[in-house]
């Protein structure tokens, strides 16, 4: 049985000669996206910047694309993805483009190429509000943020 999803992907100029976002590994959950620039991008630390993918994507009906930051630069170099996971709606047409913030204590150079995040892609489940006039009652009950003792 296949997991495969088709996932139709337009590419821009910008991104010609770059690879389509694949997997690392047989195993992995997610493809890695290549940050599509012209000239290297300095991020300082405190800093975001947006990063344009040069590529569009069209996502099957009940489907969203999640942005993660990639381990490796999040470990190394404190480069994350601030929203994350960030969400690629599936009736959204325009240029993927990532949100990457230096959370590090030295400046980080974006090369073009560079793989900068990785988009997993996953089913979406629609909520449907049912207004009542009370909650059942759990042991934890209006206990947050820590409340658990965890």
């Amino acid at each position: 049985m296949s997991n495969d999803v088709t996932v139709r992907v337009l590419r821009l100029p910008h991104s010609e000669g770059l690879d389509l976002p694949a997997y690392g590994t047989s195993g992995a959950a997610g493809v890695d996206f290549q940050a599509a620039i012209e000239t290297p991008l300095t991020l300082k630390p405190g800093d975001r910047i947006l990063v344009p993918t040069g590529l569009c994507l069209a996502l099957p009906t009940g489907y969203e694309l999640q942005i993660r930051p990639r381990s490796g630069l999040a470990l190394k170099h404190g480069i994350m993805v601030p929203n994350s996971p960030g969400t690629i709606d599936e009736d959204y047409r325009g240029e993927v483009r990532i949100i990457l913030i230096n959370a590090g204590m030295e400046k980080f150079v974006i090369e073009r190429g560079m793989r900068v995040a990785q988009g997993v892609l996953a089913p979406v489940v629609r909520m449907k509000w049912q207004e009542c006039s009370s909650l059942d009652t759990t042991e934890r009950g209006h206990g947050g943020f820590g409340s658990t003792g965890h």
